[in-house]
């Protein structure tokens, strides 16, 4: 049906094709016709909403040609929101047009989620001379991004991001290179989607003219069918400004346009007079005529060709029925003809089952891979919404956000996933006169959530006294960078407040200022003053006092060890003196023996010497027994003055361990926070980056 339809309409146009079913042959092999529906799926999918792409460094460079592309994007963006909005004077469009220029200018694409992203939290904080909070304050960015996320979230517009991308080459050919007629089908959408579709497919096929060198034969043919609404004579519609630059300029790349409509004054005057060849039938109403002759005369003047009034309106009058006029301003004059009879059983346009059964055939050649996959989490969501939960989800701009940069780049063979938590700063006051302190601290907390936020949500919280290395931005953002969806707790401003007060709560019950103190050198350590430092910065004066220590302990054993040294001395006198005695009274009693013994062989009378001899020995005995006696008296002396060393020594050692900073006895001192002090600063959601191995474990990389 549709190759029968399609060759009927063209056929009076193809000369030298055959004649009958022979000429549908031909055509049929020379072309491949598709139909698109966008929004929808009775046809061929197209993408539209999908991103925003770049335009090619060609339009770029011209600021007049990027600056309509820019505007005409923004128009057909808001009108699609249902938004009025005049270029100069809506704040929505100025604002936006400077979000669109800043991304392309940059030649980045901007889907709708980062184009609401972009809204929350612009890159720029002046929209002229103004600052942007007096400009378009974040309460009515924000209205403005819920309109966005709507638009995206809505599973009736799931079908605007899905299917072949709007890309005219693929419009104009396939991938072997035969030529398309590309049938666009807007039937099914409301005016303003049908607006926003029609704004942004002139808007690529504008840029796309621009990558093409000039020519002066036909490379491509832009048609549309009831243009009313679209070109308006009075009205700006975002819509006018793409067709009125393609009737002005398409022509110099070999591109070529076709507007139909029933009335003429349905179509802009600026461009009736960039129409070289006008295609008339009989018109109605003499506002019609007028128009008409009008825009000829525009025509042929600019041109340069001669344009017979008089004759153009006599023309125009007598035309018939299946009678048409044909002025070419290329020609000397204008020339009538009537169009061939079609034998055509069409019953009217093509419905949506008829379109959805002539494209079965070949839509699954144009499905993407994975269209049409959902989230698990949400089977109800929109694929777009699905693929889009591996990117920065949209936070509100009234919830402050950070990244916390990572402590080292993750390994290769694993991913970085930012995972959603919040940190938030207090300032605590620790107060306690006895020990001298009145002391500030800051206090930073953090704490990384997975699906929701539980009771006692800063439990498990990790507090530092340093401020984590925040950033505005992801500090990496390559397509392997994926962002787990916070929960929804975590998305809602009001929040924030009862997030705050249960931080103070969690900081005056889990925070304690730790004191080192010394009772040997009363001394306390500093706040903030580990145990390490703090024996560091009182070694000297342990040192100091430990020699003092060390010179009165051996002050008060030198007198003792003076008095033992003397008692030894007096005891060694003694000892020496008994033991000459001894050794004197042995000596007298050994030569008494001697003579004893002399006599007795003699013959001699031996009795009194007997009794010398025996008082001698028991004078040798007394002097060998005081002469032991002395000498226990001394090693006595001798053990005292021992023991009094080892005391001495004893007492050296026990000094150095006292007054040694490592061993010095020390105990600790805790104070808790003054509650009515701590100040707690802004809690924020925070993004904290996670190592993900290709087994799914998670390692925090902060």
């Amino acid at each position: 049906e549709l190759a029968a339809s399609t060759a009927e309409l063209w056929k009076n146009g193809l000369a030298g094709w055959g004649q009958g079913p022979d000429r549908v042959r031909r055509y049929n092999d020379a072309c491949e016709r598709l139909i698109f529906t966008p929004g929808a799926g009775h046809g061929i999918p197209i993408t539209v909403l999908k991103s925003f792409d770049a335009p090619p460094a060609e339009l770029r460079e011209d600021r007049d040609a990027f600056g309509q592309r820019v505007s005409s994007a923004v128009s057909g963006l808001l009108a699609l929101l249902g938004i009025d909005a005049d270029p100069v004077r809506s704040r929505e469009h100025i604002f936006l047009s400077n979000v669109l220029t800043g991304a392309w200018q940059a030649g980045k694409d901007l889907d709708i989620a980062e184009m609401i992203r972009e809204i929350q939290q612009p890159p720029f904080q002046r929209v002229g001379v103004m600052d942007l909070e007096s400009f378009f304050p974040a309460k009515d960015r924000q209205a403005l991004a819920m309109d966005l996320n709507n638009l995206l979230a809505s599973p009736s517009f799931a079908g605007w991001m899905q299917g072949q991308p709007l890309d005219v080459k693929q419009l104009l050919h396939n991938e072997e290179g035969k030529p398309r007629l590309s049938i666009i089908s807007i039937a099914h959408l409301d005016d303003a989607q049908r607006m926003f579709f029609v704004t942004i497919l002139l808007n690529e096929v504008l840029a796309w003219m621009r990558t093409q060198p000039g020519t002066g034969s036909l490379r491509a043919l832009v048609y549309m069918d009831e243009v009313y609404g679209y070109f308006p004579p009075v009205s700006n519609p975002p819509s006018k400004q793409p067709m009125l630059t393609l009737l002005k300029q398409a022509r110099a790349f070999g591109v070529g346009c076709v507007l139909a409509t029933q009335n003429p004054v349905d179509l802009d005057y600026k461009g009736l007079s960039n129409c070289g060849t006008w295609l008339l039938g009989r018109l109605q109403t003499e506002r019609d005529k007028a128009r008409v002759i009008e825009g000829l005369e525009g025509a042929s003047a600019q041109a340069g060709s001669t344009f017979d009034k008089r004759a153009m309106e006599a023309t125009l009058a007598a035309l018939g029925s299946r009678v048409f006029l044909m002025n070419n301003v290329h020609e000397d004059a204008p020339r009538v003809f009537h169009t061939r009879w079609a034998m055509s059983y069409l019953s009217g346009p093509l419905a949506r089952g008829q379109i959805q059964r002539l494209m079965d055939p070949v839509r699954d050649r144009f499905a993407p891979p994975g269209a049409g996959e959902a989230d698990p989490s949400n089977p109800g969501a929109p694929a777009a919404v699905a693929a889009a939960g591996s990117r920065l989800p949209i936070v509100p701009s009234d919830i402050p956000q950070r990244f916390v940069a990572c402590v080292e780049p993750p390994p290769r063979g694993s991913k970085l996933e930012y995972r959603p938590g919040l940190v938030g700063s207090a300032k605590l006051h620790y107060v306690k006169a006895s020990a001298g302190v009145d002391v500030w601290r800051d206090a930073w907390a953090s704490k990384c959530f997975n699906e929701r936020v539980p009771d006692g949500l800063w439990a498990e919280s990790v507090v530092a006294d340093r401020a984590p290395h925040l950033l505005e931005g992801p500090e990496y953002q390559d397509d392997d960078v994926r962002f787990a969806h916070p929960p929804a707790d975590l998305l809602t401003a009001k929040h924030y407040k009862g997030y705050g007060r249960e931080l103070r709560d969690h900081l005056y019950q889990s925070q304690r200022l730790v004191l080192h103190t010394c009772e040997e050198l009363d001394e306390a350590s500093r706040p903030g003053e580990g145990e390490a430092d703090f024996r560091q910065r009182i070694a000297h004066r342990a040192a100091e006092l430990g020699a003092k220590e060390l010179a009165e302990i051996q002050a008060g054993f030198a007198a003792k060890l003076k008095k033992a040294e003397e008692k030894i001395a007096k005891k060694q006198a003694y000892y020496d003196e008994q033991k000459s005695q001894f050794w004197g009274r042995l000596g007298g009693l050994v030569w008494l023996v001697v003579e004893l013994a002399l006599s007795a062989f003699g013959g001699k009378k031996t009795r009194r010497r007997s009794s010398s001899t025996v008082t001698a020995a028991r004078s040798a005995a007394t002097e060998r027994g005081q002469a032991n006696r002395a000498k226990l008296a001394l090693d006595e002396a001798l053990a005292d003055r021992d023991a009094l060393l080892q005391e001495q020594a004893d007492a050296v050692e026990e000094a150095k361990r006292a007054y040694t900073a490592d061993t010095l006895p020390l105990e600790t001192v805790e104070i808790g926070p003054r509650k009515s002090d701590i100040d707690v600063g802004q809690v924020v959601l925070a993004w904290l980056p996670h190592q993900v191995s290709a087994a799914g474990a998670a390692t925090p990389l902060y």
